[in-house]
């Protein structure tokens, strides 16, 4: 039999030990005496005996019901490495240890990291069929019943920030396709130390929300567009060119309505589109826009190659070369991009450069996805289930034992772009952009 945890009961001078049942066994627990005691389904009751025959009484049976049921949820979930233990605390009377308080060090790594950015995926669904992002076959969506409520993302949001989160961004799939996003915008905003709360949006559905996504406390927000050209738009989103001209009257809509900061990513892929990263800097000479060119990353069905992707000082020189010395502003050590200024442009150009030059020392970020899997670097294939737990009645402290387990185990640095290209791991789609 295999051992999931202890529960510690009393009576009278006596201590009983019960050892939980495995699951997937036949549904019998032996005491330290060695007699076999009846397990009732779902863990309400237990009985059998003393070594000395006397009836054995559990003190506090509801609760233990819930802690053996927890337990056996997280061995079904394959946590069983981060189920917390209960133990003894010696002279008490039959009290029990409470997993750790929250605190700041749950998202601090063994690298002394600490992570104060987490992105939220809200859909696995998606409106376009990107190269970069979806495989041409298409991907296989988690059930809807397996997927997180707005009940389950407020709780494990609003607990994420107790810990030390202080920003939040929220993607998809297409964030813009889940019907309640105003409200878990709203909901969001509300969350005591939350300080911006952003979302990555390939705009296609976005102009009719983006006043309510304002109101309800949207801070900052990403706009995805890879190509100026209405039939490249329709070859590399596989969906019709119109769609261009409607993601760029949402950037000019949402320029105009007050956002901290409007950002368009582009991700620059040779033979693809990589001769109109000048036409898209042109675009911040006049706009207070933010231009943020990508490196191309692999990930599952976006067969990605090392002679389709740019490396961003190929990039920075073709814009240098046009417009002149690009001039640094200041960014924070553990930003994603580099930022420049162009002289006697309103906006701004970026280089994101997850592959020439990554910037793995200074990370900051976590993902959840659209299922409750919890990622601690988007380039490892590893992943931790927080929705089982949470439906399975865990506590917050439980919830955030499990989160630092995760956090703790992260990696130096990722393991370099050929290496990735041939591991596997998710489709961007099912990730979260």
């Amino acid at each position: 039999m295999r051992r999931l945890g202890r529960v510690w009961r009393r009576e009278g001078r006596g201590r009983v030990r019960t050892l939980l049942e495995d699951p997937t066994t036949s549904g019998r627990a032996y005491s330290s005496s060695g007699q076999a005691e009846k397990v009732v389904e779902n863990g309400a009751t237990l009985s059998g005996t003393t070594p000395k025959g006397q009836s054995a009484r559990v003190d506090t049976q509801e609760e233990e019901g819930r802690y053996r049921q927890r337990l056996q949820e997280m061995a079904q979930a394959g946590l069983d490495d981060f189920v917390p233990r209960r133990r003894p605390l010696g002279t008490g009377r039959g009290a029990f240890r409470e997993a750790a308080p929250l605190e700041s060090s749950v998202l601090t790594d063994s690298f002394l990291r600490h992570h104060s950015y987490l992105r939220i995926s809200l859909t696995e669904r998606c409106n376009l069929r990107c190269l970069y992002c979806m495989p041409e076959e298409g991907v296989d969506l988690t059930h809807s019943s397996r997927l997180m409520s707005t009940e389950e993302i407020a709780r494990i949001s609003e607990l994420f920030v107790k810990c030390g989160i202080r920003k939040v961004r929220l993607t998809g799939g297409e964030p813009t396709l889940r019907k309640d996003l105003v409200d878990v915008v709203r909901m969001l905003s509300g969350l005591p130390g939350l300080e911006q709360l952003a979302m990555t949006s390939n705009g296609i559905v976005l102009g009719r929300l983006l006043p309510d996504l304002r109101e309800a406390g949207l801070t900052h927000l990403n706009i995805s567009l890879d190509t100026l050209k209405p039939d490249r738009f329709e070859a590399m989103t596989r969906r019709s060119g119109r769609g261009l001209d409607r993601v760029l009257k949402t950037v000019d809509a949402a320029l105009g309505l007050g956002f901290d900061k409007v950002k368009l990513n582009v991700v620059v892929m040779k033979g693809e589109n990589e001769d109109e990263v000048l036409d898209f800097v042109e675009l911040v000479r006049d706009r207070p826009l933010n231009v943020r060119f990508i490196e191309w990353m692999p990930f599952d069905g976006n067969v990605w190659s090392m002679e389709k992707m740019e490396p961003y000082k190929v990039t920075r020189a073709k814009v240098e070369e046009r417009f002149g010395a690009l001039v640094p502003t200041e960014w924070e050590a553990s930003a994603v991009a580099k930022d420049f200024k162009l002289d006697g442009f309103d906006g701004e150009v970026s280089f994101v450069t997850s592959m020439t030059e990554h910037f793995c020392d200074s990370c900051n970020r976590l993902r959840l996805m659209a299922d409750g899997n919890f990622k601690v670097c988007l380039f490892d294939d590893g992943e931790t289930n927080l929705l089982k737990p949470m439906r399975a009645g865990f506590s917050d402290e439980e919830l955030a034992h499990i989160i630092k387990g995760a956090v703790g185990n992260k990696k130096a640095k990722h393991a370099g772009m050929l290496e990735l290209s041939k591991m596997p791991n998710r489709a961007m789609v099912r990730i979260g952009g």
